[in-house]
């Protein structure tokens, strides 16, 4: 299938460059931000402005949200039910708590459209090259409809199962950024505390290079530390906290205690709060000082 209309909700950083690539695949794609400044630049790239969800929804065989949180989602998807076509697809993107997608899978039922909870994994640099990984979950009948969406804007469809409204794709998500998040704070830490007992940082990287300790993550957030180089954020700071808050907030739900994640999700509102809330994730090397 090809061709299809897709309405996206949210043109974030991740929701601007998602709607630029299922443009570029051939798409028709109506755009809608709450903030229409954030929206606007995409019409250059060939998308059609909507002046609200409803409208943005409208005549959609697709509808994407990437919004802030399940709140967010909740909200906008009440504002765009008017406009929902019967048997249309959601592609529920945004990284949202469990109980949220549960939510959202029942609304779906409601308006008779197909729910599919699909947060990827990624940032500016792989969204805006069309190379997120989706994890998604939704009806093996329905999934053709939702291929060539996730064609435009991955590179890899990770299938988690067959019901959406399970969550088992946003489980996925909130495991894998838990580790995410906790390798940002690592190095952040590591180099906070090389520079208050005056060690030089290409010291440290020269130790663990090419070692077991080494990777590729590490050397690209403490390069962007040690540049300054923190905005655009890949991934923003106070994005980062509701996303560690959340990673909590489920571990807690299910009888685990995740000790690291809390003091993490303090560190991003000790960053935030020392003006570095819209710059990369990695500036929670600031909450060190």
């Amino acid at each position: 299938m090809s061709g299809l209309t897709v309405g996206v909700l949210g043109t974030g950083i991740m929701g601007a460059a998602m709607a630029r690539n299922l443009v570029k695949a051939g798409h028709v794609v109506r755009v809608w931000n709450r903030s229409p400044d954030k929206a606007a630049p995409l019409e250059k790239d060939g998308a059609h402005l909507a002046a609200s969800p409803a409208d943005a929804v409208s005549e959609a065989d697709v509808v994407l949200t990437m919004l802030y949180d399940g709140d967010a989602v909740a909200e906008v998807m009440r504002q765009a039910a008017p406009g929902l076509q019967a048997g249309a697809s959601w592609v529920q993107s945004t990284t949202a708590s469990l109980e949220s997608v549960a939510e959202m899978a029942r609304f779906a039922e409601e308006q008779g459209v197909v729910f599919f909870d699909a947060p990827v994994l990624g940032t500016r640099q792989p969204a805006e090259a069309g190379q997120l990984t989706i994890l998604a979950a939704g009806p093996v009948e329905h999934r053709t409809a939702v291929e060539p969406v996730f064609q435009a804007v991955g590179a890899r469809t990770v299938w988690t199962g067959e019901d959406g409204s399970a969550g088992s794709s946003t489980r996925l998500k909130l495991v894998a950024n838990s580790w995410v998040l906790a390798a940002t704070h690592g190095i952040g830490e590591a180099l906070a505390l090389a520079k208050g007992l005056g060690v030089d940082p290409e010291d440290f990287f020269g130790l663990i290079s090419g070692g077991p300790l080494d990777m590729g993550y590490l050397r690209a957030k403490g390069d962007a530390i040690l540049q300054g180089r923190l905005s655009p954020a890949s991934f923003a700071v106070v994005t980062a906290e509701k996303d560690a808050r959340l990673i909590v907030d489920a571990g807690r739900n299910h009888g685990v205690r995740l000790n690291v994640a809390e003091a993490g999700a303090e560190r991003f509102r000790r960053a935030a709060e020392l003006g570095h809330g819209d710059e990369d994730m990695a500036a929670s090397y600031y909450a060190s000082f």
